[in-house]
């Protein structure tokens, strides 16, 4: 691992969020965390997948993250899928509150990263794309992916 604090290591990207939501705007979020799940995060053993964030009022909460119990932690060890408490200023926690009480929006984890040695995660203000949006996004993918296969034939 590179010891040079001032760099960003990606742990873990939810690939997901981009196919499911249109994303606006996006929050840099400490975590809280217990001592075995740092150590989990160091070694990438995170999922995004099925996680959200739930606003409540003055708080804001990574729920169903899984950060996979950590060996060497035995009986000290962590729930892979407690409720983590994020870390973000009363402003924004307010601004995301109003935006999730109109319909369709939600905060999503979109990746998880170290920085400066700690734990942070991006969150982003996403709208539910309907069914539709999601096969011109499927679309989109299908005639980039030849355009890329026409060019590299060519070389």
């Amino acid at each position: 691992m590179d010891m040079n604090n001032n760099s960003v290591k990606n742990v873990a990207t939810n690939k997901k969020a981009r196919f499911e939501y249109f994303l606006e705007d996006s929050y840099e979020a400490g975590l809280v965390l217990q001592g075995s799940e740092i150590k989990s995060i160091r070694s990438g053993q995170v999922s995004l997948r099925e996680s959200y964030v739930k606003i409540d009022g003055e708080e804001a909460w990574l729920i169903d993250a899984h950060i996979a119990p950590y060996h060497e932690a035995n009986r000290f060890n962590h729930d892979p899928k407690r409720p983590r408490k994020l870390l973000l200023h009363k402003k924004e926690i307010f601004r995301l509150f109003d935006k999730i009480r109109q319909r369709g929006y939600a905060v999503i984890p979109t990746r998880m990263y170290l920085k400066h040695g700690k734990a942070k995660v991006e969150i982003a203000l996403g709208r539910g794309k309907k069914e539709h949006d999601k096969r011109q996004t499927i679309a989109k993918k299908d005639a980039e992916r030849e355009i890329r296969r026409a060019i590299r034939r060519k070389e």
